[in-house]
């Protein structure tokens, strides 16, 4: 995919993991002028050398600075921020957003999450709910990516399963089609690049729903070590969390996402992957089995 000096493609959050690895997607598909921005440009110097255009930018800068940060730009992958402060993060994204349109940028796709309607328990959905309502409503095309739950996130939670013999969740019998970062950013990638102009929601998932149970019998059959699934409820699952060292205020944020699980809002699968991309996402087995190594680091 070739692209004029007038239409440049944006990645903002470029140094993070999604970030990077969408703009090498990007680039690897011979895309010409991407632009990747960060507050943090000097961790981009291999990919300024592959041709990506770096830039700095701060959401948390005034809309001039973040305009002239997107200026060219006509498609922007708006990567959700990690602030966790309720309100924070949607602040910081207005304010992106609003720069966006100033700059001229025509189409928006933005990593939201899954199902971030009114209701869901999820301490982060008000905020995805917000900037999808503005992307709604200032007038310029917008894909939302809707992001399941990184199956990623599984190899930092499983070890210590493995190494207890136990997994404690507070999702009852609910369960969550896991994506692969890998899956989500070739989603990325190929919103993008595509010329779809008008306004979408699309729920990224892996290719089934899976639960805790699920779960602790393939890290089981994977580990070669018994790991029971241990229901509890969100108050013992935060305190268990609080006494192992984790902050109350992260402890909450995650025991929010089992919420989510029990009452089904990481369901169900979709083929939003394969229809962008053109293959199917990894299944949580696959992905696990091509990280069994992971899976024996006990912490």
């Amino acid at each position: 995919m070739n692209n004029d000096g007038e239409n440049k493609i944006l990645v903002t959050g470029a140094s993070g993991q999604l970030g990077r690895r969408v703009v090498e997607l990007l680039v690897e598909s011979g895309a010409s002028n991407v632009v990747a921005t960060t507050r943090h440009p000097e961790r981009l110097r291999d990919l300024g050398d592959r041709g990506v255009e770096l830039r700095k930018a701060d959401f948390d800068q005034g809309p001039a600075q973040l305009a002239a940060a997107f200026a060219g730009a006509k498609r922007m992958l708006l990567i959700s921020t990690d602030a966790m402060d309720p309100g924070h993060r949607y602040e910081q994204q207005s304010r992106a957003i609003g720069a966006a349109v100033r700059a001229g940028v025509e189409h928006i796709a933005y990593t939201s999450l899954t199902h971030p309607v009114s209701d869901s328990p999820v301490l982060i959905a008000p905020d995805h709910a917000q900037t999808e309502q503005e992307l709604e409503a200032i007038g310029v095309g917008y894909t939302a990516l809707r992001n399941n739950l990184y199956a990623d996130l599984l190899l930092i939670s499983l070890p210590a399963a493995i190494g207890s013999g136990r997994l404690f969740a507070a999702a009852a019998d609910g369960g969550a089609a896991y994506v692969t970062r890998e899956d989500c950013a070739r989603a990325a990638a190929a919103a993008l690049a595509s010329n779809f102009e008008g306004k979408r929601q699309l729920e990224i998932t892996g290719p089934a729903v899976v639960t805790y149970a699920e779960l602790a019998a393939l890290a089981s059959e994977l580990s070669g070590k018994e790991v029971v699934y241990v229901p509890l409820d969100e108050e013992a699952l935060i305190a268990g969390m609080v006494d192992n060292g984790l902050p109350e205020v992260v402890a909450r944020l995650m025991a929010s996402f089992d919420a989510g699980i029990r009452k089904g809002f990481f369901g169900p699968a979709t083929d939003a992957v394969k229809d962008l991309s053109g293959t199917a996402p990894q299944s949580v087995r696959a992905f696990l089995e091509a990280n069994k190594a992971a899976l024996a680091q006990t912490p």
